[in-house]
């Protein structure tokens, strides 16, 4: 299948890498002359344009920073450039709305197009491990989900368009919260006294378990390797998560839904995220408490 494959960042890069590791032809395009480089040596054709990159494509997939980004490239480059039998897939994480209307778009231009974001961060992206939640029509589904079975684990039909991105900010909104939880009461642990290590083997078969303890646990020598381990680099970013919420909260507030937890988790991340710890692991907020 030829794939062109735009946004080539930590993310799209091991993304792409998977689909020429299954024997696809990636024809590539990013705004970084070294990501292009990149890829072309894990075996994608570096393409100059977006439209040299969708000329002839059978799946345009894309991994772009937000939603405004998303809507140009789609609207202004991709639809009436590539094949309108081309099945477009936006793994981006991006609002709703605009999910939506791109890809009503599209679809009046003739396109099957479906939201796709990810879950699973950097290593899960190199390791072809990501889940997909994807929204669109069930023929949009069936059209990205060979593409998308190249890099994930789960590919999961959420609904109609704008569904995956639902799924998506809801479920890193659940995850920003629950991760400030685990780091309070790790925090409170330690401060009655209570080794960390003794506290995680009881709350880790108790029923305050959960993802961000027992999988993604936020202090250093306790739980499966983290990026606690290393000094909270790399994993998923302080800015990215302040992304999402941020995200989140403006969905909730437009639909009158709500979230005082989200609104809370933003306000502390965006804090984290202002005294310097953007690039830093979202993890590495215990050190605030």
């Amino acid at each position: 299948m030829r794939i062109a494959f735009i946004g080539l960042g930590n993310m799209g890069g091991g993304m792409a890498a998977n689909l020429t590791g299954a024997g696809h032809e990636v024809r590539a395009f990013d705004l970084s002359a070294d990501a292009l480089a990149k890829a072309g040596e894990q075996g994608a054709m570096p393409c100059a344009t977006i439209a040299e990159a969708v000329d002839g494509a059978n799946a345009v997939v894309s991994m772009l920073p937000n939603g405004s980004i998303m809507r140009s490239v789609y609207l202004n480059e991709v639809v009436g450039h590539a094949p309108v039998s081309a099945i477009l897939i936006d793994c981006s994480t991006i609002d709703v709305e605009t999910a939506r209307d791109v890809a009503a778009q599209a679809v009046a231009a003739g396109y099957d197009m479906v939201d796709a974001p990810v879950s699973g961060g950097i290593a899960a992206a190199a390791g072809g491990t990501l889940t997909f939640m994807v929204g669109g029509t069930m023929a949009g589904f069936e059209g990205a989900r060979p593409v998308l079975e190249n890099m994930g684990k789960a590919v999961i039909h959420a609904g109609e368009a704008g569904a995956g991105q639902a799924a998506k900010i809801c479920n890193n909104m659940l995850l920003g919260i629950q991760m400030l939880g685990t780091c309070e009461a790790f925090r409170l642990a330690e401060r009655l006294g209570l080794d960390p290590q003794k506290f995680y083997d009881i709350a880790s078969v108790s029923s305050g378990q959960c993802w961000s303890m027992t999988s993604y646990c936020p202090v250093p020598g306790v739980g499966p390797d983290s990026p606690a381990d290393r000094d909270y680099q790399g994993g998923f970013a302080t800015a990215l998560m302040l992304k999402d919420l941020s995200l989140a909260v403006a969905a909730a507030d437009a639909v009158e839904s709500r979230t005082d937890m989200a609104h809370l988790a933003r306000d502390l991340f965006a804090r984290h995220d202002a005294d310097g710890a953007g690039a830093r692991d979202f993890s590495s907020i215990i050190q605030t408490f």
